[in-house]
């Protein structure tokens, strides 16, 4: 076979067209590529734009849930922490009580308080709990047993006295029903 022959011109213009089409193929992958990354480009502008926006929102959602679990639980803390005052209060109340009565040889049948209330004592705004009680004992050991109390109870006041004496002489064994307020001050 023979190889064919082509001048110095021929093979400048078959050179150039070989140049001009492989430049023409970088040129169209090149503006392939460029397509392709610019449309990457928006996409992860929009993905970027997507996530800052779920997260903040996400975060706030969070953020107001647990700052209204933190206010609910406090709440509750304050509402546990009053009850446990008012039990400490009740249990000394109660307890102040069974003392007098002991020092008065009375006996405590039954006794009942009540929850804490707002009150005032003359200007004095203040916390009240109601006592009522049942005792008995000799009439004299009751009438020392409510002294004493008035006296020896600095919180308290007797609100009610009603004593109950037996009309059989030989026995004197005698009940009260008592009545009294017992003031906290809760200053602030």
């Amino acid at each position: 076979m023979k190889g064919i022959k082509l001048s110095k011109t021929s093979w400048l213009i078959l050179a150039a067209g070989v140049f001009i089409v492989i430049l023409a193929g970088l040129g169209l992958t090149r503006s392939q590529q460029l397509s392709e990354q610019t449309q990457l480009d928006e996409a992860l502008a929009v993905t970027m734009s997507r996530l800052d926006l779920l997260e903040v929102t996400q975060l706030e959602l969070e953020d107001a849930e647990l700052q209204q679990r933190l206010e609910e639980t406090k709440i509750e803390f304050a509402e546990v922490k009053d009850r446990l005052r008012q039990t400490v209060i009740s249990v000394d109340v109660t307890d102040e009580l069974f003392r007098i009565a002991e020092y008065s040889n009375v006996e405590i049948m039954s006794m009942m308080t009540s929850a804490q209330s707002n009150g005032k004592l003359g200007p004095v705004a203040c916390l009240t709990t109601s006592i009522h009680a049942n005792v008995s004992g000799s009439t004299d050991d009751l009438i020392n047993f409510v002294i004493n109390l008035n006296s020896g109870f600095t919180m308290g006041i007797v609100n009610s006295v009603n004593i109950n004496i037996p009309e059989d002489t030989q026995s004197d064994n005698s009940t009260a029903a008592i009545s009294m307020s017992v003031y906290s001050y809760e200053g602030s």
